[in-house]
C-alpha cells in the first residue's frame, strides 16, 4: 500500500454489487479513497459532490449508460483534470472505440484481474502528479523543450517542423494517455478547416523517421498515444 495514494479519490459506477464490492475491496487496499454509484445519473450526482480524481465507469447500465455518462462528465469543467476509465467485456471493441471518442483515458477489460486492475490505476494516477505539461520533458533518453522548440535524442538535436514539435509535445507530456484524432485537431490546428484527419498521420508518420517507431504507438480506430 502507498500513503499517497490516500489523496486520491475514485468513484466506481457499476450496477452489479458484486463488481462493486470486489473493486472497492482492491483499491481500499491500495490505500486509495472509493465512493461507490450503481448508475450512470446516480455517478454523475455523486461525481459533483466530490470531484473524483478517477471514475471507473462500467458501459452497460440502467438510467444512464457509461458512454452517456461520460459524455455529460467531460462536458463540465469541473471534470477536467478527472480521469475516465471504461470496464469493457472483451467483446466489445466498439465500447473502447466509443468510449475514447466521449473523453475516457484508459478501459479495463473484464473478467478483471486485481493485479491488472491495480497496475492500470496506479500508473494513470501517476499522470496526475504533474499538474500541468511541463515546458520541459525528459523521457527516458528523449528531451523535449517548447522553450526553444527543440527536440533532443542521446543529446542528438532533432530537426522538427512546428506542427511535428507541437504534435509530439502533445502526446509526450501525458504518456499513456490516447488521444483522439478530434483532440488532436483541436489542440495542435485549432480552427484550421482545411486540415483532415490524413494530416495527423503525415505527421506521425514524419515523426516516427525522425525517432523511431518506439515512441508513438496507434490506437486502431481512435488515435494515438505516446509510450511513457
Amino acid at each position: 500500500m502507498m500513503d499517497t495514494n490516500q489523496n486520491f479519490k475514485i468513484l466506481v459506477v457499476d450496477d452489479e454489487p458484486d463488481i462493486l464490492e470486489f473493486i472497492e475491496y482492491n483499491l481500499k487496499r491500495e490505500g486509495y479513497e472509493v465512493h461507490l454509484a450503481a448508475n450512470g445519473q446516480e455517478g454523475i450526482d455523486k461525481a459533483k459532490e466530490i470531484t473524483p480524481d478517477l471514475v471507473v465507469l462500467d458501459v452497460m447500465m440502467p438510467v444512464l449508460d457509461g458512454i452517456e455518462t461520460c459524455r455529460r462528465l467531460r462536458e463540465e469543467e469541473q471534470f477536467n483534470n478527472t480521469f475516465i476509465v471504461f470496464l469493457t467485456a472483451r467483446s466489445e471493441e466498439y465500447s473502447e472505440i466509443a468510449g475514447f471518442n466521449v473523453g475516457a483515458d484508459d478501459y479495463i477489460a473484464k473478467p478483471i484481474k486485481p493485479r491488472v486492475l491495480i497496475s492500470r490505476i496506479n500508473a494513470i494516477l501517476r499522470r496526475k502528479a504533474p499538474a500541468e505539461v511541463s515546458d520541459s520533458i525528459t523521457i527516458g533518453n528523449l528531451e523535449i523543450n517548447r522553450d526553444s522548440f527543440s527536440v533532443k535524442k542521446d543529446g542528438v538535436v532533432i530537426p522538427m517542423a512546428k506542427k511535428e514539435f507541437e504534435l509530439l509535445h502533445l502526446l509526450a507530456g501525458k504518456p499513456g494517455k490516447v488521444f483522439t484524432r478530434e483532440n488532436i485537431l483541436e489542440k495542435v490546428w485549432g480552427d484550421d478547416v482545411l486540415v483532415v484527419d490524413r494530416t495527423i498521420d503525415v505527421h506521425i508518420r514524419k515523426i516516427r523517421e525522425k525517432l523511431g517507431d518506439a515512441y508513438i504507438s496507434t490506437v486502431k480506430g481512435v488515435g494515438y498515444k505516446f509510450e511513457g
